[in-house]
């Protein structure tokens, strides 16, 4: 019987000691992995701290080092506008780090100097435009269309009198156009009013260029026309698309003319925002439909 006690008692330490040792390793493993989330912790309160970036939601941590760079240029602009061009790569030289464009066929596809459509892209549900409301073979996406009509019909009861002179242009038309630019200016000014092959909006089908009826498109700034399509066109889902003293911005010289589909509800969000479709795209668009 005494024997049969020690065994047990032997037993009972032994498990007791093996119970100590695996507390003291659970217990060691508790505390690494303690101090491992306080140092995570502490990285992203001090990250937070240096980095005054990080409060936006558009912010990305690897343009981090490109933000700080930009702010010491440009000292002037908000945080804000700074992550935001940056963002758009206007850090950079243009036609230059450029990507596909994202979102194809959707009223939110973004198409710039950084942004391209492949050579053999066509939207989808392109439609003709009536002869009273455009110069013959104008095609715009159906939506786009019929927000276009909605828009002259609603014009010309106002008393003005706008028409379409021009809108989708396929790949090889833009590169005919933009080389014919290139030809009479050079490159580096074609360059502030033309865009290259598979780098212009006309080629998404929700674009027009648009005057007042068989006027000189250039002087549309100078007509009552275009007054009104600064009031009304965010209603039918239009954007004017290269506003004034907006060209750091877009790119491209001011076009009283060039108006762009983005949808009503989107259009109008643009211009209460008086951002650039560019802009609000990087702020609002790009985190939730990328």
């Amino acid at each position: 019987m005494k024997k049969i006690i020690i065994i047990l008692s032997s037993i009972v330490v032994i498990i007791f000691i093996i119970l100590m040792i695996f507390l003291f390793n659970t217990n060691s493993k508790n505390k690494d992995i303690d101090n491992v989330k306080d140092k995570e912790t502490t990285e992203k309160v001090k990250e937070k701290e240096d980095n005054e970036f990080s409060k936006l939601s558009y912010y990305k941590k690897e343009n981090l080092d490109r933000y700080k760079a930009y702010k010491t240029i440009n000292p002037d602009l908000s945080i804000e506008d700074i992550v935001t061009r940056v963002n758009l790569n206007l850090d950079k030289e243009i036609y230059t780090d450029t990507r596909p464009s994202t979102n194809l066929n959707t009223n939110y596809l973004l198409v710039n100097k950084f942004n391209y459509l492949d050579s053999n892209y066509i939207p989808e549900n392109l439609e003709l435009l009536n002869n009273s409301y455009a110069k013959s073979g104008i095609y715009l996406v159906k939506e786009a269309k019929d927000n276009i009509e909605r828009l002259i019909d609603k014009a010309k009861n106002d008393g003005m009198n706008i028409r379409v002179i021009s809108a989708y242009r396929s790949y090889s038309y833009q590169e005919n156009l933009y080389n014919n630019y290139v030809k009479n200016d050079g490159v580096e000014n074609a360059d502030t009013y033309s865009a290259r092959p598979g780098y212009s909006e006309h080629q998404t089908g929700l674009v027009v260029d648009v005057t007042r009826a068989f006027d000189d498109f250039n002087n549309f700034e100078n007509t009552n026309e275009y007054n009104w399509m600064l009031e009304n066109a965010h209603n039918y889902g239009f954007i004017l698309r290269y506003p004034k003293d907006k060209e750091d911005i877009t790119t491209y010289s001011f076009e009283a003319w060039h108006y762009r589909y983005v949808g009503v509800e989107l259009a109008q969000k643009i211009k209460a925002s008086n951002l650039t479709f560019d802009e609000y795209y990087v702020r609002y668009l790009e985190s939730n439909n990328n």
